[in-house]
């Protein structure tokens, strides 16, 4: 499945960034999701509540901006 892959590598970046900072936590993931990205927000929502589960971002809080912008460098 594309999601699963593409929340498990999501996931592997949140650590990532937490473990540098010396987080024992987060409290917010924000995501811009790009024009041509092809999944809507409810749809991440969903795979991010499966996907948090176990992890450091287990707790957080999920801000989404969805872009309409197709010329964005960032469409996809």
């Amino acid at each position: 499945m594309h999601e699963s892959s593409m929340f498990r590598g999501l996931m592997k970046q949140v650590a990532v960034v937490a473990e540098e900072n010396g987080a024992d936590g987060v409290v917010c993931i924000k995501v811009r999701l790009g024009a041509l990205s092809n999944i809507s927000e409810a749809h991440f929502r969903e795979h991010w509540d499966e996907a948090r589960a176990g992890t450091i971002a287990e707790g957080a809080r999920l801000e989404i901006e969805q872009s309409d912008d197709v010329l964005d460098e960032n469409a996809m």
